[in-house]
């Protein structure tokens, strides 16, 4: 056994080496410039660490720390190395001159200079800390090499909802670790809907005690067959909340809270049907009814989807709004408060005879001109507490608010209106692979989803800028960001095997100048070594396929099938009879051919095991010499 593990322990090192060799180093996000040159550092005990600016004492303490765990030595703090010694510098001389957030890494066989400040010197670190190939001989050579970087997109996203289910505090910084390990920037903390209320507001203390709560939660595939009739509930203390906001504010990721408005908006009502525009008729008073399973008085089929609940558009609602936005802003230091905005429902102000009064006293054209009253009236309270808001792409039906930022989710159109509006926009297309909850293959081992298709590939090739606009529009696209909505997700390990590999390809869509995006280089050289750190780690992650199978039906008499693990250390194994592969399966080991008689097929089914025992959803692949009753897909 300790001589199978030598083997493995070799075999990574050797792998991680030589990602040092290919043209990014192994880095994710691909940098702007990368140029290699001959040598190495070499990195031991007796390297100094040099950061002479206060301001780079926690930078140098969390290199140090990463040092210490990866190679089991720390380094030596000094003012400045003498003639002999080897050195690591952390400065910000220069760094004026970067890009927001850019840095520089020169690597000489004397040196490793980091230039960089603030966010541009943490990720700096972070591109450092990926390109160490594990220690060997009590030392770690890295090759020299000069990177520039800096990125494409000022914002960069990842969304969480917690509403339809939560997590604890834990995974949350968890997600932030693996955004910041990317250089993603913006977490979206979805924290209420009709599913539930999940922070904490003082002043109106029910929408937790109530809100918070509901009797049941959907179960079975989308869009769900029945309900558990179990109590879900849960919220985020403010104390909480404040934790999460400072352990992000360290890693230099904002977050942005999300508070839904005008519509999803039944955890609110249900704990002030005044809120409501018929609290007659919706008073949520019998605790045994799940409040987000009725309506109009009468129970219904309890669901995920959109409820016809909507804020009556009066002076108390608006003060009640104002009152917890007051609350979210103080928390939270971002500058930009997302209010949601998006699938509110028009049906109860058709029928509230108030709302029909409201249009035609305020000169609006229908419903959606309310909805666009709603939001900008909002929008001017946010405003005079020195934030702006963000909202969903409906936000553009009935008029713009004026300093309203837009998230395009229903395709890319509405992105590009509101920019040649000359609005910032973030683009989240849940076509573009961007909605993370969608499954990441076509097969029946995926686990519960709400359906649609994203793998990292898909997400990979999507381009966040809109060739439709001109040069002069496309400075108002400010960045990407991509959403997990939880509706079929409930529990942290699968919040995990959701965005992991798929977070690594969003990051390079943000960060990566278009020209040295290189799909071949980031699946086959750089995913593969980051896959196998992730799984030393407890982390559950989505397991690729093998690299090769790229058609569903390959035709011929003797067919070649040459494939590669994703990852070092993994194992492919196969099948040609038609049963599910397993690791008492054929062993896939360099190459093979698969002779067909003629008017028949084999059906090749594999599975990858990775070193940890994770494996992928199973692959098929009809190899067919002239059977009639095969066709490509």
């Amino acid at each position: 056994m300790k001589k199978l593990f030598t083997i493995a322990l070799l075999a990574f090192i050797a792998i991680e080496a030589s990602a040092q060799q290919d043209q990014n180093m192994g880095i994710i996000p691909a940098p702007v410039s990368v140029k290699k040159s001959n040598g190495n550092f070499k990195l031991d005990k007796t390297v100094v660490l040099i950061s002479n600016e206060p301001k780079n004492a926690r930078m140098a303490d969390l290199l140090n720390a990463f040092v210490a765990n990866k190679a089991g030595f720390a380094l030596r703090a000094a003012k400045a190395a003498t003639a002999n010694e080897r050195a690591i510098i952390l400065t910000s001389v220069g760094a004026d001159k970067l890009p927001a957030e850019g840095y520089k890494i020169d690597i000489t066989d004397k040196k490793i200079t980091i230039v960089g400040t603030d966010a541009g010197l943490f990720y700096g670190l972070k591109s450092m800390m990926q390109l160490m190939p594990e220690k060997a001989n009590n030392q770690i050579l890295i090759s020299t090499a000069q990177i520039n970087d800096y990125p494409r997109f000022k914002y960069r996203g990842m969304h969480l909802d917690v509403s339809r289910h939560m997590y604890p505090v834990a995974l949350v910084k968890k997600y932030i670790d693996v955004m910041s390990d990317y250089k993603m920037n913006n977490f979206h903390w979805h924290l209420t809907d009709d599913q539930g209320w999940r922070i904490e507001i003082k002043k109106y203390p029910r929408l937790t005690e109530v809100g918070s709560k509901r009797n049941g939660t959907i179960i079975g595939h989308h869009p769900g067959v029945a309900t558990d009739n179990t109590e879900y509930k849960g919220y985020y203390t403010q104390d909480e909340v404040k934790d999460v906001i400072a352990y992000a504010a360290a890693r230099f990721i904002n977050v942005v809270p999300e508070i839904e408005l005008p519509g999803h908006a039944s955890a609110a009502i249900a704990a002030y049907p005044e809120l409501s525009c018929f609290p007659e008729r919706d008073t949520f008073v019998d605790p045994k009814t799940p409040w987000s399973g009725s309506r109009k008085g009468k129970q219904v089929q309890q669901t995920f989807g959109v409820f016809d609940d909507v804020f009556v558009p009066n002076d108390n609602t608006f003060k009640f709004l104002e009152n917890v936005l007051d609350e979210v802003i103080a928390l939270f230091p971002s500058k930009y408060i997302h209010v949601g905005g998006d699938e509110c429902p028009k049906e109860y102000w058709k029928e509230s005879a108030f709302c029909q009064k409201m249009i035609k006293d305020l000169n609006l054209k229908d419903e959606h001109g309310l909805q666009s009253y709603f939001i900008q009236r909002i929008e001017k309270h946010v405003n005079s507490k020195g934030r702006r808001i963000i909202g969903w792409d409906e936000i553009l039906e009935g008029g713009l608010a004026p300093d309203a930022t837009v998230m395009s989710w229903r395709g890319t159109q509405g992105g590009i209106a509101a920019a040649q509006q000359s609005h910032d926009v973030i683009m989240t297309p849940n076509g573009g692979g961007l909605y993370f909850d969608h499954k990441q293959s076509e097969t029946k081992d995926e686990p519960t989803n709400i359906g649609g298709f994203s793998n990292y590939t898909k997400v990979y090739n999507y381009d966040p800028m809109p060739t439709e606009l001109t040069a002069a529009q496309q400075k108002y696209v400010i960045g990407v960001q991509a959403n997990l909505w939880t509706e079929y997700i409930e529990t942290p390990a699968k919040v995990e095997y959701m965005i992991m590999p798929r977070i690594f390809s969003l990051a390079e869509i943000a960060w990566t100048q278009p020209e040295r995006k290189d799909l071949k280089n980031f699946s086959e050289e750089r995913l593969p070594v980051h896959l196998a750190r992730l799984d030393k780690t407890g982390t559950n992650y989505w397991v690729p396929t093998p690299l090769g199978l790229n058609e569903k039906v390959l035709t011929g008499e003797t067919i070649s099938i040459d494939l590669t693990a994703p990852m070092p250390g993994a194992k492919i194994y196969y099948t040609l009879d038609l049963t599910r592969p397993s690791s008492a399966a054929n062993l896939y080991t360099k190459g093979m051919k698969v002779i067909v008689p003629k008017g028949e097929k084999r059906t090749l089914k594999t599975i990858v095991i990775t070193p940890s025992g994770k494996q992928s959803v199973v692959t098929e692949t009809i190899l067919n010499n002239g059977a009639a009753d095969v066709v490509a897909k």
